[in-house]
This record gives C-alpha cells, structure tokens and sequence, in this order.
C-alpha cells in the first residue's frame, strides 16, 4: 500500500546523475524518473569538481525539467568544497539540496541559517551510526529548517558499521524502519537507499518491493534502467487500486452513509479506510505517473 501524506508528492524513483557527466545530464529530461539528483559529492573525482559546477550551470540552471522533482547533492557540510557546491546549487533554484553523512540537526540548522529562510528545501542522507541513533531530532528539529526528506546510505552505513550487505539488507532493517518512523512522526519523506548492482534488475525489483513493503516513499537509483521497476514497486498494483475504489463504494451505499465500520468481502472496513482508499485514486486512479 502506498503511504500518501498530506505533502505527498510522486517520489517512485530518484535518479542519481553526476553532474560531471555532461552526457548523462543531457539526457535527463527524456527520463521518465520523478526525480533528479544532481551529484557533486561522492560520483565526482575531486579533479572534475569545477567540470561538474559549470555543467549545471550550463545544463541545469535554466533548464525545464517538467515534474521530475530536482535535488542537488553537495559536497559535506565541513568538506573544502561545500562553499563552491552550495554557491552553484543555489543559482540553478532547485527544489532541494541533498546535505551529505547529516549526523545531527545542527549541521541542518547551520546550512539554513548560510541559505536563508527562503532557500530550496533539505535532504538529508542518512549513512552513519550516528544518524541512525539521532534520527528523531533530526527528523524533529530538521522541520525548522527546511528539511523534507530522509535519504538512506547503506553503502556509507555498511562502511561505518561493518555489515556485510552481500548477505542482503535484512540485517539493517531495524535501522531503515527507525528512519521511517521519524519521517512518518514529522512528516518528512523516507527514500530507500540505492542498489549497486544495477544489472540485475530481477534483484533490483525484489529489493524496491521490499522497500515499498517497508513503507519507503521510493527509491534513490544509480542507472536509468532501474526507474520502470522502481516505479511500479512504489505504485498502487492494479488489485489495490480495484480494492480502494471497491471500499469508496461500499460506503457509498445509503445503508452505510452514517457507518462506521462495514463489511467487505468478509473484512472490517473503517472510515480511515475510505479516506485512504479516496486518497489512492484520487493520486492515481487516472494518473500519468
């Protein structure tokens, strides 16, 4: 079942794209992802950092990307080139800023504070231990400044931590349900962290599945043949959609207009039901996403 929030808006598949590569950035107004992360931080060589500065300025800044949501990451809050990334990602106006191995509210706080009130949004990788065990304040605090969403790192977690992810992401789910948790308590999005192995796209669906089952909001990806599989993960199946618009006419019903609860197909139905079920087609029932 998707999660819609209030502030919901589609965020199936989020691409990853250096902004290095002048090839890939051409091309990613032909995508069919729903967002954009534009990346000067870990993609990057630190010899191509000025290359990747002026190609968003020359392929980003003006261009319209349609409704694909457009996020820059910049280098870390303490790293030497932050001041250059933030500079760049602040005139190209993008929808948010991603903030690097985020570790505590007051590195949100301080970015804010160097942005001003009216600065693009805050995302936050989460990829530490010490993220994970702060996550409510940073989720909580975070709000103040602008913060939007959650992204998970597992490659940087697994690093810090020393799990073995070729043994697969069930070991680490106690620590993704923490984050959803937190977005969910603040109203923040919660994104699943990316899946190296971009050629096996049967495992790459398995895995946005799981996700989806977890309560991710979408997934973060690294290659555009990943979007189609991300998108139907982290979309209502055809069965759910049947289902809601079932629960929105039985309680349409003249029998059931002052109910409570109702029985369908043998299940308790309650109000909360019908206002999820009247959200998911109202999103996508007769979508184009």
């Amino acid at each position: 079942m998707v999660f819609l929030s209030d502030s919901w808006r589609p965020r199936r598949s989020v691409l990853f794209m250096p902004a290095s590569n002048r090839r890939a950035l051409e091309k990613a107004q032909g995508l069919a992802c729903d967002g954009l992360i534009f990346d000067l931080e870990d993609s990057v060589a630190p010899q191509m950092a000025a290359t990747a500065r002026n190609n968003l300025r020359e392929l980003v800044r003006d261009t319209d990307f349609g409704r694909r949501e457009r996020v820059i990451r910049v280098s870390g809050h303490h790293s030497p080139g932050f001041g250059d990334d933030l500079a760049v990602a602040l005139e190209c106006r993008p929808d948010a800023i991603l903030l690097p191995k985020l570790e505590n509210p007051e590195e949100l706080l301080a970015v804010r504070a160097r942005m001003g009130r009216h600065g693009p949004a805050l995302w936050a990788m989460i990829e530490s231990p010490a993220a994970i065990l702060d996550i409510a304040a940073i989720a909580r605090r975070g709000r103040a400044a602008g913060l939007e969403a959650l992204v998970l790192g597992p490659n940087d977690l697994a690093k810090s931590t020393g799990v073995n992810l070729s043994l697969g992401r069930t070991v680490m789910q106690p620590w993704f349900m923490s984050v959803i948790a937190a977005a969910r308590a603040f109203g923040l999005a919660a994104l699943d962290g990316v899946c190296n192995d971009f050629r096996n796209l049967e495992a790459f669906a398995d895995e946005c599945r799981a996700g989806a089952d977890m309560g991710f909001d979408g997934k973060t990806l690294i290659h555009p043949a990943q979007i189609e599989a991300a998108n139907l993960a982290f979309s209502p199946s055809a069965p759910e959609l049947a289902r809601a618009r079932a629960i929105i006419a039985a309680f349409a019903l003249p029998q059931n207009a002052s109910a409570g609860a109702i029985q369908l197909d043998g299940e308790m139905v309650e109000r909360l039901h019908l206002e999820q079920a009247i959200n998911l087609v109202k999103t996508f029932g007769n979508s184009g996403l």
